[in-house]
């Protein structure tokens, strides 16, 4: 797995390849415009120690950073994501600490409220398969990266709030 950013848009300037996590990239550019993932698929985030706005990129040749529709050429941190085949499930509750009413997922759901009825997630156990949250339907607004585990309440995984639009499964490799 590699990615490479460049300072300058177009695939100019300075630039640093990466083929880990990287909890601080200040050391290597101050700013980024353009990027070329080359393997693998990542998840970039706007602050140091994976945190801000995230944005998912896979295989390809991102330009500006309009293409991964950033917020800015602010990108801090990075964590590779790693290859996983197999299934994918999920548990959603609409209270924190796994409480109320339980929702599960295995699929992807483009419109969390016409299939759940639903829009607030409070708590989630993530059992199998990487998975993505977006604050709009149809994957679209800000993306939240859900790796196996337990969130007891939305700010675990960097919810603004426990609005959730749309859920997809990390499936590009």
């Amino acid at each position: 797995m590699q990615i490479i950013f460049y300072e300058d848009s177009n695939f100019g300037g300075r630039y640093h390849e990466c083929m880990s996590d990287c909890a601080d990239l200040h050391s290597y550019f101050h700013r980024c415009n353009s990027i070329r993932v080359e393997s693998g698929c990542f998840m970039l985030y706007e602050r140091p120690d994976y945190m801000g706005f995230q944005y998912y990129l896979n295989r390809g040749e991102y330009p500006d950073y309009h293409r991964w529709m950033g917020m800015s050429d602010s990108i801090r941190s990075c964590h590779m994501i790693p290859m996983m085949k197999g299934s994918h499930k999920m548990r959603m509750y609409e209270r924190m600490e796994f409480g109320g009413q339980m929702m599960e997922l295995m699929d992807d759901c483009p419109n969390f409220m016409d299939r759940f009825h639903y829009n607030d997630i409070h708590s989630c156990n993530v059992m199998d398969g990487h998975w993505l949250f977006y604050d709009q339907p149809n994957y679209r607004g800000r993306m939240y990266y859900m790796k196996p585990g337990e969130y007891r309440r939305y700010s675990d995984w960097g919810g603004m709030s426990s609005r959730i639009g749309s859920i997809r499964r990390i499936m590009d490799y």
